[in-house]
């Protein structure tokens, strides 16, 4: 008789408990163990701070399936027959006698078991600042169900008047909405110059102005030096400037590192990112024990460079792959990430996907070009929202390196769609002309996505001239004298201005008033409008008059991140 293969999983988040319901599904025969820490399986943990903001009221959805079955033990017992042991740790990994040592943590009994394939998906853990203070009562992280619970209660309970978010990424942002839904004063400190570093300046400062629009208080480019206690609990943080904030709560955000205390302990191979090395089949140094999620390091699919990537959707697509090869020995591959990712900020969304301009650069990518647009997702006439979108290609032959995109509108469908294109190694020529599904409630006749790879055409043929806002604002602040043209009508001049040294002039007017543009058909003349759509009509214009020097500001009002004058 045939010895049945054990597959024991070490972790019961996202990456274990797919990796081991994929094993089950391809050997129906194998004995599936999963062997998680914690009291819960399988918990939603992208959900957590929609709880915490009150988007739901019943914790089991966080653990349920999509018809409301909670994934427990004997859920996983009874559907997968897969042996869930929850509340035991896993203390040993011997690799030489193919067992593991575990603990049960409610009753202290302890044991082995013994594996033929092994999958280790431990997670990761947040980081704490190096700071004094940091066991001060009132100080947290969100990262696990016990840590959503806490604020969840925060929320309910309406003791505490003000709060800091430390860190401006992914949590940090989702965070400060979930507390500010609860009536709670926010302030969001980052270290670095800006919010979400996934995204250029630029667009990071748009998200800013929003988190701001909505009542909270951004602070970049200052980290925490001390948290302030007073009979064991937090009553306010020190900056590094000296500033105190006054405060109950202090959220911290500032990112995860693998964790992978049982690899290291076990001898297998830990990479240069901190995350547990793999291969293509996500085994790790050890041929029969794979590793999934966050505690690993995988590689980014365009750079080939390897990276920490602790998404979600990666766990689960990780999982999927080292269940079917630990249960049928390496017939399926795992080929890395372009680090997609998107929050919800208030009313707005932030999303990005394969290289922005700043890491494009830092790698090396010298011959690249950008373009920004600045346009609705669907027409006015459906309430069309706006979205910004930059877009990073090579220039020499027009493959997409990186997209982002913020706003109202609909972020995701962009950002999935950008997303594809790289996977592809699709070029902007490739794009133009792409056929997607139109209809007024959904879309523009040319969507968002297309547009945007119509203006990077335009740019890498030379037909249109783009400058950024930060170039713009760069050459005023060093007192150069650019003649700037807003194209717009005069009734939206008066709603809505940079006040900037603009001269207005419509784009309807602009062939009968030539006379009021410098004689010098060599002056630098900057051309923009709400969006820059009429802006970029307006350069062809000046340019077929003789002028040399006209360039058209991207993305125009609605992607100026500076303040207005009105």
């Amino acid at each position: 008789m045939t010895k049945k293969k054990r597959i024991i999983v070490i972790g019961g988040s996202a990456a274990g408990p797919k990796a081991a319901a994929k094993a089950r599904r391809i050997d129906n025969d194998a004995e599936v163990v999963i062997i998680q820490k914690d009291a819960d399986l399988s918990m939603a943990s992208c959900g957590y701070p929609y709880y915490v903001g009150g988007y739901f009221d019943d914790r089991n959805m966080l653990l349920s399936t999509p018809t409301g079955v909670t994934r427990n033990p004997q859920f996983y017992l009874n559907a997968k027959a897969i042996d869930a042991r929850t509340n035991t740790e896993v203390t040993d990994i011997d690799r030489k006698d193919h067992t593991v040592s575990f603990k049960n943590l409610l009753t202290g009994e302890s044991g082995t078991l013994a594996y033929d394939k092994l999958i280790i998906a431990t997670g990761a853990v947040p980081q704490m600042p190096p700071v004094p203070g940091t066991n001060l009562e009132g100080i947290t992280p969100l990262q696990s169900m016990k840590d959503a619970d806490f604020l969840r209660k925060v929320r309910e309970d309406h003791q505490i008047q003000k709060a800091v978010v430390i860190g401006g990424g992914l949590i940090g942002i989702e965070t400060c909405e979930a507390l500010q839904l609860a009536g709670i004063e926010i302030t969001v400190i980052e270290l670095l110059p800006q919010l979400l570093t996934f995204l250029d300046w630029e667009l990071a400062k748009l998200v800013e102005n929003h988190v701001r629009s909505k009542s909270a208080n951004v602070i970049t480019g200052n980290g925490i030096a001390e948290f302030l206690g007073e009979n064991g609990k937090l009553i306010g943080v020190k900056l590094q400037n000296g500033t105190e904030l006054p405060c109950e709560l202090a959220v911290v955000a500032i990112g995860v590192r693998p964790n992978v205390r049982l690899a290291r302990e076990a001898g297998l191979k830990i990479g240069e990112t901190g995350g547990i090395e793999v291969n293509e089949y996500l085994q790790t140094s050890d041929p029969d024990i794979y590793a999934v999620g966050d505690c690993i390091e995988t590689v980014n699919r365009i750079s080939g460079q390897k990276v920490h990537a602790p998404y979600g959707d990666l766990a689960n697509l990780q999982g999927r792959v080292a269940g079917e090869n630990a249960a049928s020995d390496n017939t399926v591959t795992f080929p890395g990430t372009i680090q997609t990712g998107i929050c919800k900020v208030f009313d707005y969304a932030a999303g990005t996907t394969g290289l922005s301009e700043g890491k494009a650069r830092k790698l090396g990518y010298s011959d690249i070009v950008t373009v920004i647009n600045a346009s609705p997702d669907k027409p006015g006439f459906m309430n069309g929202l706006l979205l910004v979108t930059k877009l990073v290609a090579e220039k020499k032959t027009g493959r997409v390196l990186g997209a982002q995109c913020i706003g109202p509108g609909n972020v995701s469908k962009q950002i999935a769609q950008w997303a594809m294109a790289i996977q592809g190694r699709l070029s902007v020529e490739d794009l133009v002309n792409s056929d997607l599904p139109y209809a007024p409630p959904f879309s523009l006749a040319i969507d968002h996505f297309i547009a945007t790879a119509h203006i990077m055409q335009n740019k890498i043929k030379g037909r249109l001239k783009g400058i950024s806002s930060m170039t713009v604002k760069e050459k005023l602040d060093n007192r150069e004298t650019p003649f700037i043209i807003d194209v717009r009508g005069p009734d939206e001049f008066e709603q809505m201005r940079l006040g900037i040294g603009e001269r207005l002039i419509p784009l309807g007017a602009l062939r009968r008033r030539m006379n009021e543009l410098p004689e010098d058909k060599e002056r630098e003349i900057i051309c923009y409008c709400k969006i820059s759509l009429r802006g970029y009509e307006a350069a062809l214009v000046l340019e077929a008059n003789g002028w040399r020097n006209v360039k058209v500001m991207e993305g125009g009002i609605m992607a100026w991140p500076y303040p207005r004058e009105k």
